[in-house]
């Protein structure tokens, strides 16, 4: 007779057997055979035999009869055969809707400046190349934890230092006031930089106001004399300056096709840094997963070209 199991304590407190036992009764159940269900499950045939005992002590009956040629199931094996196999069906199927997803979803979380006056633009080339990869962006001004937020790549400024995230370098940060032609025939073009003084400037308070000042040979704690318009973006102080209300700084990057259709002038040739400069990163452990590198390759060469325009 065989010896009895001594069942773990968790049993008692769960009223569940191991999955793994369940998992090798399901295996033996199809192929009705200790050694073919071994091979499949890469097992020892001794093993396959104590996760079957291990489950018949906690069932309390023998799942299956014993034959010459192979196993049969017992009528107890018979009546939780049906159930284990669509639980054990379902699990798979679910793990791998979420695989699936997990490996043709791209998330990408980027700045709202960069993704709507440089990245979006763009995107579409990317998804002509890789149609296999769904893009989701997720907009936000904070660095984020990739693993726990699930986003495989960050577009952020900085130094590209961040520990543990390999970088790349994108762009430089640049920034040079601009102007619609409306507004230059309405308040006329401020022919040196200290003229721009007398100018409405959007977004007085933002911190490059002062260093391209210094830039362009002035104060940086000048005083300007007109009301300023205040915005929270790049991205909405340049759509203020296509409107004509003000003179905007901005990165010439993010404004080339406004520029080069004439609906924004670069007042000066003076362009000043930030010191931050726009990096890719992404987690060093998942530099190799296939979406990741196939938009890291994209958006270095997009970045390139940029760079070239400019």
């Amino acid at each position: 007779m065989d010896q009895a199991i001594k069942l773990p304590y968790a049993f008692g407190m769960t009223a569940m057997p191991p999955l793994a036992a369940i998992r090798v009764f399901e295996t033996v159940a199809r192929h009705g055979n200790f050694s073919r269900a071994a091979a499949e499950l890469n097992m020892t045939q001794s093993a396959v035999s104590y996760q079957i005992k291990l489950l018949e002590s906690f069932v309390g009956s023998p799942l299956f009869v014993r034959q010459a040629r192979g196993v049969i199931l017992s009528e107890k094996g018979k009546s939780i055969a049906p159930t284990v196999q669509r639980a054990l069906g379902d699990l798979a199927q679910s793990f791998r809707q979420v695989r699936e997803e997990s490996n043709s979803v791209l998330v990408i979380s980027t700045m709202q400046t960069i993704a709507g006056n440089w990245l979006a633009p763009r995107l579409g080339g990317f998804q002509l190349l890789h149609p296999e990869y769904i893009v989701r962006l997720d907009i936000s001004p904070n660095m984020v934890d990739l693993e726990s937020e699930g986003i495989d790549v960050v577009i952020r400024s900085g130094k590209g230092d961040w520990p543990g995230l390999t970088s790349h370098f994108l762009l430089t940060q640049t920034f040079t006031p601009v102007c619609s032609p409306h507004y230059i025939a309405r308040e006329g073009r401020p022919e040196t930089p200290g003229q721009i003084l007398n100018h409405i400037l959007i977004d007085r308070n933002d911190i490059w106001w002062p260093i391209w000042f210094e830039a362009a040979g002035l104060p940086r704690d000048v005083s300007v004399k007109r009301p300023s318009i205040d915005v929270n973006t790049q991205q909405m102080a340049a759509i203020l300056a296509v409107a004509g209300s003000g003179i905007a700084l901005v990165s010439p990057a993010f404004v080339g096709e406004d520029m080069k259709s004439g609906r924004l002038i670069q007042l000066f040739d003076v362009m000043a840094k930030s010191g931050s400069e726009y990096f890719l990163a992404y987690s060093q452990a998942r530099r190799n997963t296939p979406k990741i590198r196939a938009f890291r390759d994209w958006i270095l060469k997009e970045a390139g070209t940029a760079s070239q325009d400019k």
